[in-house]
């Protein structure tokens, strides 16, 4: 089975460069692996990630999906605090659902 997901940061705040989104693709990898799914495709730009992931029947999207958002937003949010201005930071930098899509954590 086959999810594709779009994940935007809260606020829509355009905090992810190349690196931190290198570094998002290799945590939600690890994730996806955890569940026994695969990454098959990812992208982003500076206030948005793609995912189009393959997962097993018996994973619940919804847990896949929770662990994407609060894992990689959590690391994300510790492993670069410094790049993140102020103002992000006093709205609760990270990852939100405030749209109909979906990202990384709250």
């Amino acid at each position: 089975m086959h999810v594709h997901l779009v994940f935007v940061t809260k606020y829509r705040y355009g905090v992810l460069d190349d690196e931190i989104l290198t570094r998002c693709e290799k945590i939600m990898r690890k994730v996806c692996a955890d569940f026994e799914a695969e990454l098959m495709k990812f992208s982003g730009e500076h206030d948005h990630v793609r995912l189009l992931v393959h997962y097993p029947p018996k994973v619940a999207v919804s847990k896949l999906v929770n662990s994407l958002k609060g894992v990689s937003a959590r690391r994300i949010r510790q492993e670069y605090t410094d790049r993140i201005s102020p103002a992000v930071t006093r709205v609760r930098t990270g990852m939100s659902t405030d749209v109909p899509q979906v990202f990384l954590g709250r």
